[in-house]
Formats: structure tokens, C-alpha cells, sequence
């Protein structure tokens, strides 16, 4: 049995608030880490997993992305006239095809939930990934190749899954696990940011989904859950009856960028992972730390 993922979401609409004023004629996901911003390292990731078309579910102040995922001519000519041949192949390199990039306005800041179904008409009738490119993971292989991997034998639902500490169940959407075999974990409940004391389990779903397309029925109703949001994971436990939800263990160290310190933690870890800046990355940490 066959699930071929072709079509990847990107819900890149939020505001951004806690990294203002960077932030504030700037889209948080055009952040870099080292010298790349978090929608490429997403993008990049889609491609890997053999994703073929790109959904981006913007909002105002979004029009840096499209630039981005576009060419610009004056720039590679300049490059070309002063043989920047490496800077010219960083900025070439990622560029998906014409008409494999497609664009969707989220007019109202409603949930992720919602993001993913302003999305609809663009995914259609098959099974999509959604990436959230707030969520960088460092890994041999990356997360979303992990994921169609597992799910070429699963079809359904598929999250990235990650165990977290208990005092932090309600910052993520909860598993409450069937049966568990250390690697893939089938739910048989969700919950979106439980308290501790009533979390089911303390195995969390990391920004990356497989959905097959019926999420798109109970996300029609736009029920609103945690936050006055309409919320994503509330509209995957309405599908629980109908297809089956797994969590994968991926393999990976996941840095949340979307936080302040976790952003500064993947420039480190991201930057240490290069050899062309390795040592002298870790030099300069030594000088700063032993200072």
C-alpha cells in the first residue's frame, strides 16, 4: 500500500510577538539560524522527504517569503561578475521550481488549526505533511523522511512525537497511548495542552504531521478549543475513529524556535554541526564562557 506525500503546509501566518522588534517589519520564520532562515531549513526538509509542492498559508507582512522562494537576477548577476561562485550556488541551491510554490491568505489569526484549513482546496484529496518551521530539528535524516518512511505502512494520521517533562504537558498536544513499541506509539485519545495532573501521557506532538485529508471535515465545523483557538489537534481526535493516529519517536535533537533561548541554542548546535565553522565557533564559546 501506497501513501505518497506530495504536498507539504506551511503555516507561517503567526505574528511573531516574542521576538519583537525583530520582528516587526520582518517575518519570524525569515530568522536565520548560521545563515539560513527557519522557512528555508523547512522547505529544505520537504524536499528531501519528496515533496513536490509547497503550500505556504501566509498572513500581512509576509511578502519577505515570496521574495525569498523567488529569483533575483540582479543579485546572481552581480554574484556571477565577481565569481562568487559559492555564494551564487547558496542562493540557487534551494530554489523550488516554477509552479511548485503556491500562496494562501489566513485573514484572521485563528489557531493553527485553522491555518491548515485554509489550505484545503490547495492539498485536495490526499494525504499531506505539515511542517512547522518554528520547530528545527537537527538530524542525520531528516524528520519529515523519517515520518513517509513509517507511513507508507501506516497511512492515517502521523505526528512527530517527542517525550517532554511532565510540568510542561500544557505547551503541547498530548497522546493517550493504545499500545507502544518504543519507535511508534498508536493514540487512542488526544489532548491539546493538558494540565499536568490530567495529562494521559507525557508524549508530545513535535511540529511535523502527516494528515490524511478527512481532517479537513471536523476543521470545517471550526470548533474552538485551548485558547479560543480552533486547534489542530482537537479536529485529529474528532478523526480518531475514522483512520488511525501514531506518534513516531523521531530520531533528532529539536530546538523550539519560537523561544528566545531555544533560537540561540540551535545557532549554536546548527553552526557546531558544520566543519567549516566548527572550531571556530567552539573557540569563540571557550573565550565568551571563560571570560
Amino acid at each position: 500500500m501506497s501513501h505518497r506525500v506530495r504536498k507539504a503546509v506551511f503555516p507561517v501566518g503567526g505574528m511573531g510577538t516574542r521576538f519583537l522588534p525583530a520582528t516587526k517589519a520582518m517575518p519570524k520564520e525569515m530568522l536565520p539560524v548560521v545563515d539560513k532562515p527557519l522557512i528555508q531549513y523547512a522547505v529544505e526538509e520537504a524536499a528531501a522527504a519528496g515533496v513536490e509542492h509547497f503550500i505556504f498559508v501566509t498572513g500581512r507582512g509576509k511578502n519577505a517569503l515570496e521574495d525569498h522562494f523567488d529569483y533575483a537576477p540582479e543579485l546572481e548577476r552581480l554574484l556571477e561578475e565577481r565569481h562568487k561562485d559559492e555564494a551564487l550556488d547558496a542562493v540557487r541551491g534551494f530554489m523550488p521550481r516554477s509552479g511548485q510554490i503556491s500562496y494562501t491568505r489566513q485573514t484572521e489569526p485563528l489557531g493553527l488549526g485553522h491555518a491548515v484549513w485554509c489550505a484545503r482546496h490547495l492539498v485536495g484529496g490526499e494525504p499531506f505533511a505539515v511542517i512547522l518551521p518554528d520547530d528545527l530539528i537537527l538530524a542525520e535524516k531528516p524528520v519529515l523522511a523519517q515520518m513517509t518512511e513509517a507511513y507508507d505502512s501506516l497511512g492515517g494520521n502521523l505526528v512527530a512525537a517527542q517525550d517532554v517533562p511532565r510540568e510542561h504537558t500544557q505547551r503541547y498536544g498530548i497522546l493517550d497511548i493504545e499500545s507502544d513499541d518504543g519507535l511508534l506509539a498508536k493514540a487512542k485519545g488526544l489532548v491539546e495542552k493538558p494540565k499536568p495532573e490530567n495529562a494521559p501521557s507525557t508524549l508530545s506532538i513535535i511540529g511535523r504531521y502527516i494528515l490524511d485529508p478527512v481532517v479537513f471535515s471536523p476543521l470545517d465545523r471550526k470548533m474552538k478549543g485551548a485558547g479560543g483557538e480552533i486547534q489542530l489537534t482537537d479536529a485529529l481526535a474528532v478523526t480518531l475513529p475514522v483512520v488511525p493516529f501514531h506518534g513516531l519517536r523521531f530520531s533528532g535533537t529539536r530546538f523550539d524556535c519560537g523561544d528566545k533561548v531555544g533560537f540561540l541554542q540551535a545557532n549554536v548546535a546548527f553552526a557546531l554541526a558544520r566543519h567549516d565553522l566548527a572550531d571556530e565557533v567552539r573557540a569563540a564559546l571557550r573565550e565568551l564562557i571563560c571570560d
